[in-house]
Parts: structure tokens; sequence; C-alpha cells
């Protein structure tokens, strides 16, 4: 059986052969090849729906609770300050440079070895790891699609990179697309009706509305008017003002509840694009989190959304790499984060007794 040492050599060389392969959301097909591949060869039996590849440990499982280790292949596409070769899988001075080396193929990697040594023994739950695809996009084709495959899940790790600590909460979303009427004019004369001094109330009411209840570990529900768009030239009133609103939800309240009180609140039409984003969290008497309070790890919430946001069932979000670098120039990974997630995962998880839960 691997030891976490060489576990983590052979998750490098695997998370470099990952960033060398260009995996943007919904192009995911050459890299969950590669991931489906290495599988095999491992002696697993794989299975792959789209772009998103899974191993179940073998053997009797019946009665026993599943556990759920997940992250995705696909990446954002590099902007354009990179100074280096995004594809390019450089280690300089302990850092492993390439797009996704962080978000989250550090995770990816170190949860899929994860999977292979903790596996190799009886453990007291069935262990499945996915592989998923369009995470970077929140899209169908990804874990939403994979999960009426999998049959129910009592606990959900979910590979990103937390420096290893314990996300115990995480933000939901939803955006809005919002419009306030007014009547069409002309400027130069006293008629129609402005609309977008229709809609500076509403705007403000965003700005400036405090929900009652606060989340102690994600704060308040977050909105902000990101897009505004009114007009045709500069002579006409305009009759309609459109503006997009990001709203940032938090588990006080669902993404439904939160829409009824913008409801009751604003005059504008509001359409939300999508209920399905919702917040998440995992109690901190959770065995899992107990475990990880026993190791010494810390719990947050999380502002940054993920796949989490599709489960609908206990999930905790932990992992290798820094938040803070995801989608940023020069991404990168710390060649020794890889055997901190490695190591971390393995505390956590193996004989994890998920008891009544």
């Amino acid at each position: 059986m691997l030891d976490v040492k060489e576990a983590a050599g052979e998750a490098i060389n695997l998370l470099k052969e990952l960033i060398s392969i260009t995996s943007y959301s919904r192009e995911e097909d050459k890299t969950a090849n590669l991931l489906e591949n290495f599988l095999k060869k491992q002696g697993l039996d794989v299975h792959r729906s789209l772009n998103n590849v899974w191993v179940e440990t073998a053997g009797s499982s019946e009665n026993k609770p599943v556990i759920l280790l997940n992250s995705h292949h696909d990446t954002v596409k590099p902007n354009t300050a990179y100074t280096r070769d995004p594809f390019s899988p450089d280690v300089v001075d302990g850092k492993l440079y390439g797009l996704g080396s962080n978000d989250a193929g550090g995770p990816l990697v170190s949860l899929l070895f994860t999977f292979l040594i903790l596996s190799k023994k009886e453990q007291p739950y069935k262990l499945i790891f996915a592989a998923t695809a369009e995470e970077e996009v929140s899209g169908k084709n990804g874990i939403a699609a994979l999960l009426p495959e999998l049959g129910k899940i009592d606990l959900g790790v979910v590979g990103e990179p937390t420096l290893c600590q314990m996300a115990v909460a995480e933000k939901g979303l939803m955006v809005l697309d919002c419009v306030a009427r007014g009547k069409a004019g002309h400027a130069a004369r006293e008629e129609g009706i402005n609309s977008i001094y229709e809609a500076l109330p509403d705007i403000e009411w965003f700005r400036t509305y405090k929900f009652p209840k606060v989340s102690p570990t994600l704060g308040k529900v977050k909105t902000s008017v990101t897009q505004i768009e009114a007009g045709t030239q500069h002579n006409v009133v305009p009759d309609a003002c459109k503006f997009v609103v990001d709203v940032r939800s938090t588990e006080q309240y669902s993404n439904q509840e939160i829409y009824e009180i913008i409801q009751q609140h604003v005059k504008c039409e509001v359409n939300p694009r999508s209920f399905r984003l919702n917040s998440s969290g995992i109690a901190e008497t959770h065995p899992i989190v107990k475990k990880g309070f026993e190791l010494g790890l810390e719990a947050y919430g999380s502002p940054t959304l993920s796949d989490q946001a599709l489960m609908p069932f206990t999930t905790i979000k932990v992992g290798p790499g820094d938040s803070a670098r995801s989608h940023t120039a020069d991404e990168f990974i710390f060649t020794d984060e890889i055997e901190q997630g490695i190591r971390t995962y393995i505390n956590l998880l193996d004989q994890l007794d998920l008891g009544a839960v």
C-alpha cells in the first residue's frame, strides 16, 4: 500500500499531466480521458458519464453509510495577466505553476490518492471518488447530472483549496435580472417617465437593506448590483432600465425566501435565473467536524461558491491550496501542500464512524 509521501509524489506527477491539458468548463473530455485511464491502470472498475469519472470501493457495502469524495477537473480560462505558459507545469522554489493547479487540481489528486489508500482496507462506510465537470460554470452536466447515478450519499467531502482548514458553511448564489419600467419621451420636453430614475430607489434598497437573520459563520446576506443597462440615445427618455443583482445567501434563508422578501420591498420586475445554488452547512457536532477539531483544524464560513451548492446532503469543503490563488495569473500550488492534503484527508476519514448521522 502506498505511504503518504509516495502517494504525494505520484499525485504531483498526475497533476502535472492534468495541467498540461486544456480543460475549460464544458471542454473537459481530454482530462476526463486521462483520469479514466489512470484509474483503470489501478485495476479499478471505472464509471464515466459525460465528462464525469468515478470509482467506488469494492465488496459488500450494504447498510453502510456512503461518503463521496468529490472535486472538479475543469478550469476557467487563463486571464491576460499571465506571465507564464498556463499549460506548462513548472516547479520553481517548491511551487507547481499552471492553470488549475490550485483550483482544483491539488484537491482533486489529493482526494484521488486518498481514495486509493483508504480503499485498501475495510472502512465503516462505502467510499466513492468522483472527478466532475462544469464546476466553474455551475453547469448541469457536472455533479448535478452525476448525483442521480450515485444513489444515497450520507456525507460529501468537497475538494477545494481551503489551506486544509474546514469550510463548515458556504454562501449560496442567486442572480436576479431586474427591470424598472418607464415611458419613452423626448429628453428636451417634460414628457415620459425616466426608467433610470424609477430604478434608483430599488438600487438603493439593494445597497442598504440588511436581512434580519445573520449567520454565525457566514455573516449577512449580501446583495450587489453589478450590471446596468438603459437608453438608446442621448435625447430619448428610456422606457426600461435593466440591472443585474448578485445575491450571496446564507443558511439562514433559502434563495426562494430571499426572493420573496425582495419582491415585498422593490417596485421593479425581479426575475431569478435559478434557485438551485443554495447555501450549505454542516453542524459542528458532526463526526467529521469533531475529528477535525481533534486534529487542530479550524472551522470557518466560505464566501466562495462550489459544487456544494448542488448537493442536497451534508457536506464539508476542505483541501490543499489557497482560495486566494484561484483564478489568478500564474496560479500555483506548493508541492508540499499535496502531501498535506492527502494526510489531512486520511486523518479525517480513516475509520471515521458516522454513527446515526
